[in-house]
């Protein structure tokens, strides 16, 4: 029987009339009530929806649902304004998705509810959390750009969908997961330190799909040490099992996930470590379209480490940056801000450096108190920065910098005679979201910042104050 059929006259003495084939008005019965709109309304809600079967009918009767009135005058505002009215804070959100998804507008709630375009940096704050199962904390979380999340903890991987009402575990092959990278909903790679090869595993049915391994020349196991992605490709560092060599394989994102390309086999020679830091993170750079490759190592002359801008298209380096004072605890790169950000392992200082120079010598500019490079303490150890946007987020133990450019309104040029950029730090969260444990991770999708700490068996959520339902 088909969700609406031919409406019937009712006991409450109104009379049915046909519908005019010639108009662009359609009336619509949805529980003995009438509503009234327009094809070109209707046809909003995509091919495959409810909405458009009705719109593209040729009854010439009024049609029926059978469903609750309330709820589908909520559906019809959000296509007419793109937005949900204040009326739908009365409904529970899961009856508003499993309504959304009856008349297959789900993809519109997503958009009104959980949209990129939402996030606010300034008005975060912890809105909720999201417990796990299980005594393992996160190990690494993996976000799609509408709001969905996926957790490692242990050889769990637990997911969240962009409302945070549906919760689903998988259990994997690894002991611990160190990589974790969301292809789509529900497909995302995941890598070990300790374990060989890059799993594509499909959570949705619970299966690996493929395992993709690297041929390294001692042909010992081949670990993962971190995922990246563009639209095109997915990047992968690995290194040897017996950690002599590493490499950075260069994969089909879509669907085949072939091998396009190997960049930068390194081996190492006798006692020089440093010959062969693998990559352990990996962004890529759209605006320049480069992969950005940084790995570090701890050696008797201190933490050392190497930044190295990939073109995907040759193979080659096309920028490298070899950090021994005061080197990288994390780095990261805005396109948004065309600069690169650092947080010092020994002063745990925020440090910056302009993309308009690549290429050329690097020069870090440091926005905190510089003096603190040689103190040799490693305040900024365990330090996670990221970006989102135009927006710069460091973690300094259990707290959350946030750093925004300040639009200074001048033409005052740096010495590379590029204009100078200004940044500020604020503090971020409630007083009582403050002084918690170590910060482990940080991610973004859609109207949401996601944020995991040492041994908590559980997720935070930050949202705009503001925003959601």
């Amino acid at each position: 029987m088909p969700p609406f059929a031919d409406s019937r006259p009712h006991g409450n003495g109104f009379q049915q009339t046909k519908q005019d084939s010639t108009s662009n008005i359609v009336t619509i019965d949805v529980g003995g009530q009438l509503f009234q709109t327009t094809k070109q309304t209707l046809s909003l809600a995509g091919s495959k929806s409810l909405f458009s079967r009705i719109c593209n009918s040729d009854q010439f009767s009024v049609p029926f649902i059978d469903r609750d009135p309330e709820l589908f005058s909520v559906f019809l505002s959000l296509l007419r304004t793109s937005n949900l009215s204040s009326k739908a804070k009365a409904f529970d959100l899961q009856d508003l998705i499993s309504e959304a998804q009856f008349y297959g507008v789900e993809n519109l709630l997503v958009n009104s509810q959980s949209n990129p375009s939402q996030f606010e940096a300034f008005n975060l704050e912890k809105s909720s959390i999201l417990p796990l199962n299980g005594r393992d904390s996160p190990s690494a979380i993996a976000t799609t750009p509408y709001g969905s999340v996926h957790v490692a903890h242990g050889s769990k991987i637990t997911s969240f969908d962009w409302s945070l009402q549906r919760k689903s575990t998988n259990l994997t092959q690894f002991s611990a997961i160190d990589s974790l990278l969301a292809i789509s909903t529900n497909i995302v790679a995941a890598g070990a330190t300790d374990f060989s090869g890059l799993q594509i595993i499909d959570l949705g049915k619970g299966v690996v799909r493929e395992t993709l391994n690297w041929e390294n020349v001692t042909r010992s196991s081949s670990t993962v040490q971190a995922i990246g992605s563009s639209p095109e490709y997915m990047f992968t560092s690995f290194e040897s099992g017996r950690r002599n060599s590493n490499s950075i394989m260069v994969y089909d994102i879509q669907g085949s996930f072939r091998p396009v390309l190997e960049m930068g086999r390194y081996e190492i020679y006798g006692a020089d470590l440093d010959s062969a830091i693998p990559a352990t993170k990996l962004s890529w750079v759209s605006s320049h379209n480069l992969l950005m490759a940084s790995g570090s190592h701890s050696g008797p002359t201190g933490v050392l480490g190497n930044i190295k801008f990939w073109d995907v298209r040759s193979g080659n380096v096309v920028w490298e940056i070899k950090e021994k004072v005061d080197c990288f605890s994390d780095v990261t790169v805005s396109d948004d801000l065309s600069a690169m950000f650092k947080v010092g392992v020994n002063s745990g200082e925020v440090f910056f450096t302009d993309l308009r120079n690549i290429g050329g010598e690097n020069s870090w500019i440091c926005l905190g108190d510089g003096r603190k490079a040689m103190n040799g303490k490693k305040e900024g150890f365990g330090c996670k920065i990221e970006s989102h946007g135009n927006q710069v987020f460091c973690s300094k133990g259990g707290d959350l910098e946030l750093w925004s450019e300040v639009l200074i309104g001048s033409s005052r040029k740096s010495e590379d005679g590029l204009e100078e950029k200004v940044f500020r730090k604020n503090l971020m969260g409630r007083a009582k979201d403050t002084g918690e444990t170590r910060i482990t991770n940080l991610g973004f999708g859609g109207n949401k910042m996601f944020v995991t700490r040492k041994d908590q068996q559980s997720v935070e959520v930050w949202q705009s104050s503001v925003r959601g339902f």
